[in-house]
């Protein structure tokens, strides 16, 4: 019987990826300098948004473990058999493929890049316990540093090449909800007019970056009761004249996530209504103001929540008022230090991507009940700040159907 390997190098076809080369080696010019920082020689990331941060591949598990292992020197991704030469194709460096012939050769090609009893940097925040028991076993390192934390600061600051594409997203964000605001009607369905605007968005995705790989844009229509969650699944429920609706559409463009969310109303607003939608407005368009260099999360957290109390709306605030945008999708990725909450005290800077999305949930059998919520993505700039949403919110608009 042939001698089967335990990895070997599958490379074939052209790389293509979503950025210039010389953004990926910018990324881990300063990945090593955070390794440089902490005396690590070798990291071994093990999440979807780091992966694809500092690579370009965006893996698919289903239950296999991935990795990108970076040293002085190189900068390896590290695939399952079953992709072929996929991940090489969409990878910035090397690529190694693991079999399944035996067990936990996944590690064994991670060990043949990092080598032996070295300082390990890893992802406490994703790496599992069975995982991380693997990770000393099989590299026996002398120390083990995290590294999720730095990893997660250089993302939160955007190089101009991720501002255009995120850009683009915000773009193509707003053509899902025009589709979504035509195809709401009086009896349309949650599930149909979400498939309008998802369809609309991939197609237009497709016209902008003919090259890419395409996956993953979805859309969160919800009507009535529905809203009441900022995540709450599409249904089959249909519309009624009266129902506040949700549109919340979200395009995925090589990894990275943008977002439109926005109040509407099918064909008439009662007055209860209108009135805490108005108010939602008024802390969206205040929110958005406060967003410049030199001022906290927590500081503006700490304005909004002001100017909801003085309207008697705060105790109807379910969640924080807005976070990062980058390599990040609803099941992968979180820039946490970058969150408009009360315990972040992170201070804004120029070249953060961050969203303004209040949200207040009125229960049910109270006047105006349902979930009101709007969202735009703004760049922070030296001066203040740049809106790159563009679909209009409030009742002059948003009452359809």
């Amino acid at each position: 019987m042939t001698e089967r390997p335990q990895q070997y190098r599958f490379h074939q076809g052209t790389k293509v990826l979503p950025f210039a080369a010389s953004e990926y080696d910018q990324r881990l010019g300063g990945l090593r300098a955070i390794m440089d920082a902490q005396g690590v020689d070798a990291v071994v990331l093990t999440s979807m948004h780091n992966i694809a941060y500092y690579s370009g591949f965006l893996y698919c598990s289903f239950g296999r473990p991935y990795a990108l292992v970076v040293t002085a020197t190189e900068d390896v991704t590290i695939s399952a058999g079953i992709d072929a030469a996929q991940p090489w194709r969409r990878s910035h460096g090397d690529n190694i493929t693991y079999t399944d012939w035996q067990r936990d050769n996944y590690w064994r090609a991670i060990l043949s890049v990092t080598g032996a009893g070295k300082v390990i940097g890893y992802e406490a925040d994703h790496l599992t316990l069975l995982q991380s028991d693997k990770l000393k076993s099989f590299l026996s390192p002398s120390k083990t540093v995290d590294i999720a934390p730095a990893t997660m600061k250089q993302r939160m600051h955007k190089s101009a090449a991720e501002i255009a594409l995120i850009k683009h997203g915000a773009n193509v964000a707003d053509v899902g909800g025009y589709a979504i605001r035509d195809a709401v009607k009086v009896g349309a369905r949650e599930i149909d007019v979400a498939m309008a605007g998802r369809d609309a968005m991939e197609m237009e995705i497709a016209k902008r970056f003919p090259d890419a790989e395409y996956r993953d844009t979805w859309v969160w229509f919800q009507s009535g009761i529905n809203t009441d969650g900022a995540h709450n699944p599409v249904t089959s429920r249909e519309c009624q004249i009266g129902d506040i609706l949700s549109l919340n559409t979200f395009p995925m463009i090589s990894g990275y996530y943008t977002a439109l969310e926005r109040t509407m109303f099918v064909r008439e607003v009662d007055a209860a209504s209108l009135k805490i939608w108005e108010a939602n407005v008024a802390a969206h368009e205040y929110g958005m103001s406060l967003l410049k260099p030199g001022v906290s999360c927590a500081e503006v957290t700490a304005k909004i929540n002001d100017f909801f109390e003085e309207r008697q709306l705060l105790q109807y605030r379910t969640f924080g008022y807005g976070h990062s945008f980058g390599v990040l999708s609803h099941y992968y990725g979180r820039e946490a230090g970058l969150e408009l909450r009360e315990d972040i005290d992170t201070v804004l800077e120029p070249g953060m991507v961050i969203s303004m999305e209040p949200m207040l949930t009125i229960p049910e059998g109270q006047p105006g009940a349902g979930g009101y919520r709007e969202h735009d993505i703004l760049v922070i700039t030296e001066g203040g700040n740049e809106d790159i949403t563009k679909y209009p919110y409030g009742p002059d608009f948003n009452v359809v159907g």
